[in-house]
């Protein structure tokens, strides 16, 4: 599989068969890019993964409801104002930013997703929002991916792409996303919108499929500061435009392949986002070994990489191992505390449980890096998880302080 950074790839960052572009539309005060729109140039497979919070935005609604033929022809995603908790008004607008997408393109209303960021409980303005799908629906092109991932973020500051592309009967397939994040990052899923497009042909079902597993080990792994969003989404569309192969069943070679590249495209993202928190400083990659089952190892990273007193310790940067031991023992993850050994890079500070000798002041050289990562071993069986998250510190905290 060939993996391209986001820099390469930034005159074009989307796969075959997709146009994009990113405006300042006026939903941001800022007068910052706040509205974009991808365009498959023919009708796309679609599915997609949204948020468990019980509080749902008005995007969400209507995305769900126009993903019922799991068909898409286009994805417009606003930033600045969430449309969350708005009511009927905030469903109408949302349906109206669709209607104008498909005149503007040319395609049923049906065809049409969309997703919303930005702050909540706050209307929308009708004819902003639908002035906003017109212009930026009138301006998609091949190369821009880049004006749209800028489009999409709020707090984040620099916008996160992913690539990946593999061969299939002689054929190049690639898998391309974007997306935004910087907090209320704890997915199930989080303030994430994310957009995943493959020039691959692949079934509905099977597309939905490799999207679970691959949030599973990516989106559902990372963590800024424990909040689950109203407004969480990844799209998912594959349009066939390589001309590869249809992918109709999982177990196949090229289904393995393609599930691959979309996993690694994921995590990609998800490792951006992490290392985006707002006002962090370091970013914290959590890997967990020995464990007696999958769900016990994720369930054990996570926990570290929520856990305030960890996000506290990173700030201050402090290797304080004791932390972490108690948070994998408050995970719910089945374990003998004696057998426990605990490393910060390849420093092992804590062996059997207890603390062991190690070079303090190598750790603490460690520890003022901005990359950290930590790897526990429980010492219970053959499986292992890693998650991603970031410090706490006061720039949060200034963040968050107020609505604006």
């Amino acid at each position: 599989m060939n993996e391209k950074s986001a820099v390469e790839r930034a005159g074009v960052c989307l796969a075959t068969g997709f146009l994009a572009a990113g405006e300042s539309c006026g939903i941001k005060s800022s007068g910052k890019k706040d509205v974009a729109v991808i365009v498959s140039e023919s009708p796309a497979d679609a599915a997609a993964v949204f948020t468990r919070n019980k509080v749902v935005a008005a995007p969400i609604i209507v995305s769900k409801r126009h993903l019922q033929n799991r068909r898409a022809r286009a994805v417009i995603i606003s930033s600045g104002n969430a449309n969350a908790a708005t009511g009927e008004q905030g469903i109408r607008v949302a349906e109206r930013m669709c209607d104008q997408v498909a005149a503007s393109i040319g395609c049923s209303p049906k065809e049409v997703l969309i997703a919303q960021t930005g702050l909540i409980g706050i209307p929308l303005d009708e004819q902003l929002a639908v002035d906003a799908a017109a212009k930026v629906s009138g301006k998609v092109a091949v190369g821009g991916g880049m004006d749209a991932a800028e489009a999409i973020m709020t707090t984040d500051t620099r916008p996160k792409l992913a690539h990946a592309s593999f061969e299939h009967e002689g054929i190049t397939v690639t898998v391309s996303g974007m997306a935004k994040g910087a907090a209320m990052l704890s997915p199930s899923m989080a303030t994430m919108i994310a957009l995943i497009v493959s020039d691959a042909s692949v079934d509905p079902a099977v597309l939905q499929g490799a999207l679970d597993a691959a949030v599973q080990d990516s989106f559902h792994m990372m963590s800024v500061d424990g909040c689950t969003s109203t407004n969480d989404t990844v799209f998912f569309l594959a349009n066939g435009a390589s001309a590869a192969p249809r992918i109709s069943s999982k177990g196949t070679a090229a289904y393995e392949q393609f599930a691959q590249a979309v996993r690694s495209v994921c995590i990609s993202l998800a490792q951006q986002m992490a290392g985006d928190g707002e006002g962090s400083t370091k970013f914290l990659t959590m890997t967990v070994t020995g464990a007696r089952s999958v769900s016990d190892a994720r369930r054990a990273a996570r926990a570290v990489t929520q856990s305030l007193l960890v996000k506290c310790s990173l700030a201050g940067e402090n290797a304080y191992w004791g932390r972490v031991l108690s948070e994998l023992g408050a995970s719910g993850a089945e374990f003998n505390p004696a057998n426990v050994e605990i490393r910060y890079g390849e420093h092992l500070v804590c062996s059997a449980g207890v603390a062991c000798p190690h070079d303090e002041n190598a750790v603490d050289e460690y520890m003022r890096g901005r990359e950290i990562v930590i790897t526990a071993d429980l010492a219970s069986g053959p499986h292992q998880a890693t998650a991603w998250g970031c410090d706490l510190t006061h720039g949060y905290v200034d963040e968050n302080m107020a609505k604006s």
